[in-house]
């Protein structure tokens, strides 16, 4: 049993799969250059990948990497165009240059992460204190939680925001 990816095998592996993985995202994403790109990078992926279920059933492993890959692309086009959008109701003097913007987008992609990693209650219990500026109090009494439990779910994600800056 292998204990990481070779060349020899990523190669093989490669060599047989790579047309069905870019037709499969093909007519996922009706573009083939966009299936080309996702195809590459679900391969890339494979390199460092210690999973031996991606030589066991390795269409099945290929289809979950590159679906995540793809949702992932969609969240980040989501992002970039809320944020283009919101950009463009500004002022032209106070829009931010191509270099800030980018800095920006990044940003939000990395607190949309931190955000998608916590569980769905800490989340929200999160995004109703630092959004919409409720106090715990009012969080638990929206949710239905103690105000114990409002406190751990901000705790935990402090935590996480905590982490994420280390």
């Amino acid at each position: 049993m292998r204990s990481a990816a070779t060349p020899e095998s990523i190669s093989t592996l490669y060599q047989n799969h790579h047309g069905w993985l870019f037709a499969w995202l093909r007519r996922k994403t009706g573009c083939s250059q966009q299936a080309a790109d996702l195809a590459q990078d679900t391969f890339l992926r494979l390199l460092s990948t210690r999973e031996q279920e991606a030589f066991r059933v390795p269409r099945a492993y290929l289809r979950t990497v590159a679906h995540g890959l793809m949702v992932d692309q969609i969240r980040r086009r989501a992002l970039e165009q809320a944020y283009l959008e919101a950009l463009a109701l500004q002022p032209e003097p106070l829009a931010p240059s191509p270099e800030e913007r980018l800095l920006v987008i990044e940003a939000l992609l990395r607190i949309d992460s931190l955000l998608a990693a916590l569980p769905d209650k800490t989340r929200s219990v999160f995004l109703l204190s630092q959004i919409d500026g409720l106090a715990y109090a009012d969080i638990g009494e929206r949710l239905g939680l103690s105000l114990r439990t409002v406190k751990r779910h901000m705790h935990t994600a402090f935590a996480q925001c905590l982490r994420a800056l280390m």
